[in-house]
């Protein structure tokens, strides 16, 4: 197998906490293993959330826990100034001008709450396609439509072909936010394509977004997307073995490291021993 860059991605809405921090050994346990180099790719598009002091916070991590980044920033400075997503966004509106010509896309004014009221699930059932509202509209997210949607094909890590449909929690995902700006799996898949990534490391949470993201990459034209290899690690869990949250203080790499946690102990901690 023949692998160049994997990258880690973390978001600067909080502080680091266990489970990324097991991503991140992973992520560089196969780098090492297949000889490919490391991109550091911080996804800030979400503007409420960040903190400058989450950035910091990503370098320290990094350092704490040994990672060698060979491709990105190495402090926010140099990400602010030159690695950014904001540097991006031509790209990303771009790829929404090619999905809204080849009219891949439908708009939605739909809120988290009233997603939950038209559906006990959850889940967007697809209930604004009929409405047919301006993607224009001030407001409104845009959503793929995904009524047709046919079955995906990737390779699991190392070498295992897979092929699956989108399921219901990714159905009708979002490519641009109702703030105007590029959702995660569009900026996603333009980030990861745009460096030439070509292993993603990713928890199990995010197998329906591996999913999403291959779909959209198809509908770019993208074909090179399919070609990445992708590797799902089981989640790191909490002492209820709920999942892991940035808002969840207890877990957070910056809290261990004050209480004089090592390296060692946080790898024993997710079951990274030796």
């Amino acid at each position: 197998m023949n692998l160049s860059l994997t990258r880690i991605a973390p978001t600067p809405s909080g502080y680091l906490h266990l489970g990324n921090a097991y991503s991140f050994l992973v992520t560089k346990a196969l780098a090492e293993k297949h000889g490919a180099k490391i991109l550091l790719r911080i996804d800030d598009l979400d503007r409420e959330r960040y903190r400058t002091e989450y950035v910091e916070d990503i370098f320290e991590t990094l350092d704490f826990l040994e990672i060698k980044i060979d491709l990105g920033p190495r402090n926010l400075q140099e990400f602010e100034a030159e690695w950014s997503q904001i540097h991006r966004v031509g790209k990303y509106q771009d790829a929404l001008s090619t999905l809204r010509q080849d009219l891949k896309v439908f708009a939605c004014d739909c809120s988290r709450k009233k997603i939950q009221q038209l559906d006990s699930s959850g889940y967007y059932l697809g209930q604004c396609i009929d409405r047919r509202f301006s993607l224009d509209k001030p407001e409104v997210a845009w959503r793929m439509d995904t009524m047709e949607a046919d079955y995906v094909k990737f390779t699991e890590y190392p070498d295992l072909p897979k092929k699956a449909l989108i399921p219901q929690d990714s159905a009708f995902y979002v490519v641009r936010k109702r703030d105007g700006l590029p959702a995660y799996h569009l900026t996603s898949v333009i980030d990861d394509l745009h460096f030439g990534v070509d292993l993603i490391v990713r928890g199990s949470d995010l197998y329906s977004s591996t999913l999403a993201q291959l779909d959209l990459a198809r509908h770019l034209g993208e074909a090179g997307f399919e070609k990445i290899i992708f590797h799902h690690h089981p989640l790191v869990k909490g002492p209820k073995q709920e999942k892991l949250s940035k808002s969840d203080g207890v877990t957070s790499i910056q809290s261990l490291r004050k209480e004089g946690k090592t390296l060692k102990d946080i790898k024993a901690m997710v079951g990274l021993e030796g």
